[in-house]
């Protein structure tokens, strides 16, 4: 993979998002190994797989990210967010209390005990590279975002499978308290113990050509400014960022005959 990449710190809503797309995270120090060069993929995600879900891309992004002023977020409405707490405070990187991950919901007393861990949260994530699939179809449960996410999922995981790509020794989520994190090598707690079906890569792969015929390849000239007003590498001339680049899923395991992205 190359070319695209963006941080989350550095992200805002002013930014020309695709309406639903996928996204995927990456990690330093976090490299394939046995697939190819470069980074692996630590988490896959998407968002409106609810009928008639408002959702966007960048809501869903936004709620990985946190709030910026003040720095922090709400882990109750990120798992993304729980998952890489937990394993920060089972780490020892942070000093966690004991109503972390409990509830969908917290009085405000709870959230301000919480927000020191929250401000850690939003340190490691907004440093995490990432890239993003625009697929704008319909929101729901049979969407095909939610069929490459899931099938993604299944095809990086390693939770039953020897790994192809093994997370480094020093991978934070090996000290995750979910052992759907810690066996997958992935920040995901969903579909990591599903086969995947090899035609999705077809399908991601279509997905990918139409959106590249449809857009010129990425021009650093029209990329939108970060925060600091400096142009963001990698972004798409439609003014997409962290549009994916040549996103390529392992060739070892996915011998669906078609094209990857």
């Amino acid at each position: 993979m190359n070319g695209g990449k963006f941080l989350l710190a550095n992200c805002h809503g002013r930014m020309k998002w695709p309406q639903r797309g996928i996204y995927f995270f990456f990690e330093d120090g976090e490299l394939r190994s046995g697939s190819g060069r470069g980074p692996r993929v630590v988490r896959v995600g998407t968002h409106a797989l609810m009928a008639k879900s408002g959702a966007s891309l960048w809501n869903r992004l936004k709620q990985h990210r946190g709030t910026l002023k003040p720095l922090g977020g709400n882990h109750r409405g990120s798992i993304f967010r729980l998952l890489v707490g937990d394993a920060m405070i089972r780490g020892g990187e942070i000093n966690g209390v004991d109503t972390w991950g409990h509830g969908s919901n917290a009085p405000r007393e709870i959230r301000e005990a919480e927000r020191p861990m929250e401000v850690q949260v939003s340190r490691r994530i907004g440093a995490m590279p990432f890239l993003t699939l625009p697929i704008d179809d319909p929101p729901g449960p049979d969407s095909l975002r939610g069929y490459i996410e899931r099938n993604a999922v299944g095809l990086l995981s390693s939770y039953s499978t020897e790994p192809v790509d093994p997370m480094s020794v020093d991978w934070l989520g090996l000290m995750s308290s979910r052992e759907r994190v810690r066996k997958s090598g992935l920040w995901n707690n969903n579909h990591v113990d599903e086969n995947y079906d090899p035609d999705f890569c077809k399908s991601c792969g279509t997905s990918f050509s139409v959106f590249r015929d449809r857009y010129p390849d990425p021009d650093p000239s029209s990329a939108p400014r970060d925060s600091a007003g400096a142009r963001s590498p990698g972004a798409n001339t439609a003014g997409f960022p962290g549009v994916t680049g040549s996103l390529r899923f392992r060739n070892t395991r996915c011998r669906c005959g078609g094209r990857n992205p």
